[in-house]
């Protein structure tokens, strides 16, 4: 059921992130709950959903899937296949929780944990947010950079890492405001983005990778810590 399958996704997010590794992932996607599918003809369910973004620069998205599925557990049966769209890798988390990857088309993949269709049971309860720590800080600061307004209580989004601790990512995302350029960010960046492809642009500072989309209507950012190893 549901409520027994998030603790696995939760816990593949966190292998993902570690197979990554801190200088490669750029955000941890917040749980998504898609309620009425269906189990069987007469039986409701939901499926649950967390994404986890990864810097590929063009070209090398095979390369980087690659070593990721090289990283992961070995009972997950980690593979890249080449698909339609480019190369797909493809994982088994256990408790029929199945793992994808795929490139984004602008200097990232996104891999993508599902649960696929479940009863519901007790429904899915997210591990408690731990302290913020230096992604805020990070968040704030990028904020303040594009004239934004920060958040008074960022959404934060953690995945327990299997050495101990929590991956952690602070999010931000505002409506319409004063218009924002990636040039605002390039003091932060030490004008050495990750990824410029307007409009992704992303940078590192200190141990946080910063992950900002600049669109005419609204401006998101992440700010994220990895796990360590």
């Amino acid at each position: 059921s549901l409520d027994q399958a998030g603790p696995v996704v939760d816990r593949a997010v966190g292998e993902l992130a570690l197979a990554a590794g801190a200088a490669g992932l750029l955000e941890l996607g917040p749980a998504r709950i898609a309620s009425g599918c269906r189990v069987t003809p007469f039986a409701d369910g939901a499926r649950l959903r967390r994404e986890v973004g990864v810097l590929a620069a063009t070209g090398d998205e095979r390369a980087v899937l690659s070593g990721i599925a090289e990283r992961l557990p070995a009972s997950w049966r980690a593979g890249v296949w080449t698909g339609v769209d480019g190369p797909e890798l493809r994982a088994d988390a256990g408790e029929f929780v199945a793992v994808e990857g795929r490139p984004t088309g602008d200097g990232r993949v996104r891999l993508v944990v599902d649960t696929g269709c479940r009863p519901v049971g007790t429904g899915y309860s997210p591990a408690p947010a731990t302290a913020a720590g230096p992604e805020t800080a990070a968040l704030s600061a990028a904020l303040l950079a594009l004239d934004r307004p920060g958040d008074t209580a960022p959404e934060l989004v953690t995945a327990p890492c299997p050495g101990g601790g929590f991956a952690r990512t602070a999010r931000s995302a505002n409506g319409p405001g004063p218009a924002a350029s990636t040039a605002a960010l390039a003091p932060l960046a030490g004008n050495a983005p990750l990824v410029d492809q307007p409009p992704v642009y992303a940078y590192r500072t200190g141990a946080v990778t910063v992950l900002a989309e600049i669109g005419p209507d609204a401006t998101r950012l992440a700010a994220t810590v990895g796990c360590p190893g």
